[in-house]
C-alpha cells in the first residue's frame, strides 16, 4: 500500500510523452501547410528538433499531473515552463542562432512556447484575474495570427476563404489549444 502523498508517476509520464510526440508529429503537418513543396523532413530537424521536445514537454507535462495528483512539493510549479523545449530544441541546429538574429527564422518556435505557457496559466484559473486575462488575450492574438498567417506565407491557396486554407488555420488553432490546456496542468490545483 502506497503512502498518503506517494503516486507512481512512471504511467503519467508516458502517456504525456506518447501525447507530446503525437502532438508535435500532427504540428509538423501544420508546419508542412506552410512551407509547402519546400518542406524537408530531416532526422535533426524533425526528430530532433520537434519530435523529441514533444515527447520532453509530454513528459513533464504528465510528470506535473502525478505530483499534482500527488498533492504537489516543493518546486513543482516550475515544470510550467516545459514548452519552452519547443523553443530551445531547434536552437542546436547549425546556424539556428543567426538564422533567428539575422533572419528570425526559428521564431515561430519561441512564440509557440510563449503562447503555450500564457494559455496554460490563463487556462487554470488560478492567480490574479487580470492576469490570467493579459495572457490570454496576449495568447489568443498570437494563436489568430498562427491561424491568419497562412496565405501570407503560403499565399492564396491558404486564404480562409479557400478549403485547404480554413482547414489549415482550424488546425493550428486546435493544436495550439490542447497544448494551452495541457500548459495549464502546473498551474492547477494539487490533489489533496
Amino acid at each position: 500500500m502506497k503512502s498518503p502523498g506517494r503516486f507512481n508517476s512512471g504511467p503519467l509520464i508516458a502517456i504525456g510523452a506518447v501525447c507530446g510526440i503525437a502532438w508535435a508529429a500532427g504540428f509538423r503537418a501544420y508546419m508542412v501547410e506552410l512551407a509547402g513543396p519546400a518542406s524537408t523532413v530531416g532526422w535533426w530537424g524533425t526528430f530532433g528538433a520537434l519530435l523529441l521536445p514533444g515527447a520532453v514537454v509530454g513528459g513533464l507535462l504528465g510528470w506535473a499531473e502525478a505530483l499534482r495528483r500527488a498533492g504537489g512539493r516543493r518546486g513543482w510549479r516550475w515544470l510550467a515552463l516545459a514548452p519552452l523545449a519547443f523553443a530551445i530544441a531547434p536552437m542546436f541546429l547549425p546556424g539556428a542562432i543567426t538564422a533567428l538574429l539575422t533572419e528570425g527564422l526559428g521564431g515561430g518556435a519561441i512564440a509557440v512556447a510563449l503562447t503555450a505557457m500564457g494559455a496554460g496559466y490563463s487556462f487554470s484559473r488560478r492567480g490574479p484575474l487580470w492576469g490570467r486575462l493579459a495572457c490570454g488575450l496576449v495568447s489568443g492574438a498570437l494563436v489568430a495570427a498562427m491561424a491568419l498567417s497562412g496565405s501570407g506565407i503560403a499565399g492564396p491557396g491558404l486564404a480562409l476563404s479557400e478549403p485547404r486554407g480554413a482547414w489549415v488555420a482550424v488546425l493550428a488553432t486546435s493544436f495550439m489549444l490542447v497544448l494551452g490546456l495541457a500548459s495549464s496542468i502546473p498551474h492547477r490545483p494539487e490533489v489533496r
